[in-house]
């Protein structure tokens, strides 16, 4: 991972003996919830030399009901993200959802997110591409790991090669998500980094109230299977209080139990090492 990573922008300790660790909550709810949230997960990169990027959508596009909270202004949110890098010395990312957000958002942060759903779409892609900004394509939940080197081809054809691949699981019926960690395995021939998210990948969408479920209590699962089969990092969601948050508290993961996760996934992280 550390040559992969070496242009990207305030990443610390990259190295090939640990995974990268992609965190946050789901969206920038207020000031507090995101400093709070940041403040233990930097302090948790430095005790366990961890590199780490923050997390949060500045807006969410994609919700199930017209009611559903979506953010506190585009450019409030962007605000807070960017003195969340500025803080805490490390970068940033966040979603985007068409071109013209691409370059409004790549003024704030240090790498632009295509949502599942969107991973497909050829100017949004482009668009980030453009923005010399890392890009991190998060593998549609209706593909194959192979067919994802198309989405690559697409930002690469920019002149940019700053990418990630995360996986999220793929649809089983209507309500439901699956792992194939083959897709790892797949994704990783790109040569590019292959992140997992392990929230997004236990949630149940589509049900009937609207709000989405989930399963945190396979989170830990998740994370071991996808350190033990190759994944150069992690993508996890959480919050201090995911009953209270906004936007997928169902999946999410509490603030207070990152650090027994974190140690967890570094043992086996070493373990993967030695073979």
């Amino acid at each position: 991972m550390k040559d992969s990573l070496k242009n990207f922008p305030g990443i610390k300790y990259a190295s090939e003996s640990n995974f990268l660790l992609i965190a946050g909550p789901c969206v920038v709810e207020d000031e507090t919830t995101v400093f709070e949230t940041a403040t233990h997960i930097h302090m948790l990169s430095e005790k366990y030399k961890l590199p780490f990027v923050f997390k949060a959508s500045y807006r969410k596009a994609n919700r199930s009901r017209h009611d559903s909270f979506t953010g506190i202004g585009d450019t409030a949110a962007l605000r807070i993200l960017a003195e969340v890098a500025e803080r805490f010395s490390v970068p940033v990312v966040t979603d985007i959802h068409n071109p013209e957000e691409a370059y409004i958002a790549a003024e704030y942060v240090d790498m632009l997110q295509i949502p599942a759903f969107l991973c497909r779409q050829t100017d949004l892609l482009t668009a980030a591409g453009k923005t010399g900004k890392w890009v991190n394509i998060k593998k549609g939940q209706f593909l194959s790991g192979s067919s994802m080197k198309f989405a690559v081809d697409k930002v690469r054809d920019t002149g940019n090669d700053q990418i990630m691949l995360t996986d999220r699981g793929n649809m089983y019926g209507y309500q439901d998500l699956i792992v194939d960690f083959r897709n790892i395995y797949e994704m990783k021939q790109t040569g590019l980094p292959v992140i997992m998210d392990i929230t997004h990948s236990l949630q149940q969408p589509n049900q009937e109230s609207g709000v989405s479920g989930g399963k945190p209590e396979m989170i830990e699962l998740i994370g071991k299977a996808a350190i033990a089969v190759g994944a150069d990092g992690i993508f996890v969601e959480t919050h201090p209080d995911p009953a209270r948050a906004k936007s997928d508290g169902a999946n999410m993961l509490k603030l207070d139990k990152l650090e027994e996760l974190i140690v967890r996934l570094m043992k086996i992280r070493q373990a993967v090492n030695t073979f």
